[in-house]
């Protein structure tokens, strides 16, 4: 018999396992989502975690469309690729030859193909929620994941800014539920666009995009350093500067910017958000925002943790959400006309923050309420019995089939959270009477019929 070769259990970089008292945390936070998202009317779908590359490239800008990741084709993948690229070991020319799908990088892009492919059978606006993996080719750090959950709502098929003000709703509420202080920053797209056009550098509106959503994690002598071997020139860097770092606070106030037709819309529909938003406390206008993919074209959001708030002092975390209005996606996929807007939730960061902060219920992993210990084996399936007798009342129930005698029974309870222990012996067997113990309080209850000790269990 050959040896069989040890393998180091280890996980790929970027990713986590989340043990149950872990995943039930996760539940707490999805359900708490989905109960709010279903009261506005969103419904939820699925789609593929694969998906045609031509489905995701250009949708992310050139940085986004880095941290794709593609899947090889199966067998001999090189054998499509023509021969003179392949001499030259060009991997982005072969791409195409190689790789014909990858794995999603948001909810958001497979959601206009879902919508164009299925939209004879959608009732529109159609307002969907999503939750599922995504995967992103990025840097492992702190609340930054390689494979991570995305948790989205979008409207399609409706320009009204009634949806925004509906979405920010939803996050002001899950937040609150949540327990955390958040800030919920908001921009317009068209405020940038606007921008641009002012200092005349439309040939470099992806780049200056690209920067200023860099200014929150790079100083802005590094950032100018940039703009300058790009081309632009110290008086447009300086004009660039006054406006999204002196005036972040006001940007779509600027007469300047107002005076532009694209500034002009943006001042109108902020307006009108703000009046439908009014009851929103922690709304915060920044001018720095820009939410950095190509496909925002209207109002855009980010939340971040207060950080005037005591409770989040020590706690260093980057975005919990963000989103935005994108009128032309689905026309890539041939359906024009057909405006969306939609919100992301940061599932991870906001476990990690909510982990940190000690905000998750003691009794988030309830399930079984009752451990039945059988004190010899032969009770066993006699406790078995009992068990099931509870289970159909409704109560989880379970039996502890370990070594009683060295009483692990009582690491098991502490581990799992399960509230009452109910030893059974001979003497239980023959009797009917059991001993109802409180794993929490340590109090006992005795000579208790199963009856009595169901319903004991039901009033508390």
């Amino acid at each position: 018999m050959s040896e069989i070769k040890k393998i180091k259990p280890a996980l790929s970089k970027g990713t986590r396992d989340f043990l149950p008292g872990e995943v039930a945390k996760r539940n707490y936070i999805f359900d708490t989502i989905k109960s709010v998202f279903r009261k506005y009317g969103f419904e939820e779908i699925e789609t593929p975690a694969i998906e045609r590359m031509e489905t995701l490239t250009g949708k992310y800008g050139e940085e986004g469309d880095k941290l794709l990741f593609k899947i090889l084709n199966s067998g001999d993948f090189l054998k499509d690729v023509p021969r003179e690229q392949l001499a030259q070991g060009n991997w982005k020319a072969m791409l195409k030859y190689i790789a014909d799908k990858g794995l999603r990088y948001d909810l958001t892009v497979p959601l206009a193909r879902y919508v164009v492919q299925h939209q004879e059978n959608l009732a529109f606006p159609f307002k969907r929620y999503h939750i599922g993996p995504v995967w992103r080719a990025d840097r492992p750090a702190k609340g930054r994941y390689q494979e991570f959950y995305q948790c989205d709502a979008d409207v399609i098929g409706s320009d009204s800014l009634i949806n925004e003000a509906e979405l920010t709703l939803i996050y002001a509420e899950v937040f609150t539920k949540l327990g955390l202080d958040v800030v919920i920053r908001f921009n317009h797209r068209k405020v940038i666009e606007a921008l641009i056009d002012v200092i005349d550098k439309p040939l470099f509106a992806e780049l200056i995009v690209s920067c200023i959503d860099k200014l929150d994690k790079m100083p802005w002598e590094k950032i100018e350093a940039e703009l300058h071997e790009a081309g632009l020139i110290k008086q447009e860097t300086d004009a660039l500067y006054n406006s999204i770092v002196l005036k972040a606070d006001a940007l779509w106030l600027d007469e300047d910017i107002r005076a532009h037709v694209a500034g002009a819309v943006a001042y109108k529909e902020l307006n009108q958000f703000l009046q439908l938003a009014a009851n929103v406390s922690n709304l915060s206008y920044d001018g720095r925002l820009v939410r950095g993919l190509n496909y925002y074209t209207g109002l855009i959001w980010e939340v971040v943790l207060d950080k005037n708030a005591p409770s989040n002092a020590n706690v260093s975390m980057g975005s919990l959400g963000g989103g935005g209005r994108y009128a032309n996606l689905t026309e890539m996929f041939g359906a024009k006309n057909m405006s969306g807007v939609g919100i992301s939730f940061g599932i991870e960061r906001i476990y990690d923050v909510m982990e940190e902060l000690n905000l998750f219920p003691q009794t988030i992993s309830e399930g079984v309420k009752v451990l039945f210990v059988p004190r010899e084996p032969e009770l066993e399936n006699f406790s078995f019995g009992l068990a099931q007798t509870l289970r159909n009342q409704g109560i989880g129930a379970e039996v502890y089939l370990g070594n009683v005698k060295k009483q692990k029974h009582f690491d098991y309870v502490q581990s799992k959270q399960i509230r009452y222990i109910v030893e059974v012996g001979s003497n239980e067997q023959q009797s009917g009477k059991f001993r109802l113990r409180d794993a929490q309080s340590r109090d006992t209850q005795s000579d208790m019929s199963l009856n009595e000790l169901v319903e004991r269990i039901v009033g508390l």
